[in-house]
């Protein structure tokens, strides 16, 4: 599972990636994927007029080049993601209260997927279950 860094890192500036990400991604025996969380937030960060809007007319236009250009698949929220984030506990050590990323953690949890981040404050849930890849 992606982390919207990532996906919008891939969108806008491939080639900064990490090369250890890059070789991730580009791996065709890996499945990508990103919670529908991600795409509320490409969404939201589009609407705000952030970078994404100087790429594409609209947020309809992002989400399907995540789908159809990066081939990334929008993995959708069910019921028991919402338990896994009800009993998260959060990294108030790095006051870390972004409930976005609480959200992708716990469906990354949830779905026993392997979240790809390079946010530095998701270690404190690796204790939780969460199988994290950073960068």
């Amino acid at each position: 599972m992606l982390d919207t860094c990532v996906v919008i890192d891939m969108l806008v500036d491939f080639d900064g990636l990490d090369k250890n990400v890059i070789a991730l991604v580009e791996d065709s025996t890996n499945v990508l994927c990103a919670s529908f969380e991600t795409m509320r937030e490409l969404v939201v960060h589009f609407n705000n007029k952030k970078l994404l809007s100087k790429h594409w007319k609209t947020a309809y236009d992002v989400i399907r080049t995540v789908e159809n250009n990066l081939e990334i698949e929008f993995l959708p929220l069910r019921e028991y993601v919402g338990y896994t984030y009800s009993r998260l506990l959060l990294n108030e050590e790095q006051e870390h209260r972004d409930p976005s990323d609480h959200i992708i953690i716990a469906h990354a949890i949830s779905e026993q997927i392997p979240l790809l981040s390079s946010d530095t404050r998701f270690w404190f849930y690796r204790n939780q279950g969460l199988d994290l890849i950073e960068y």
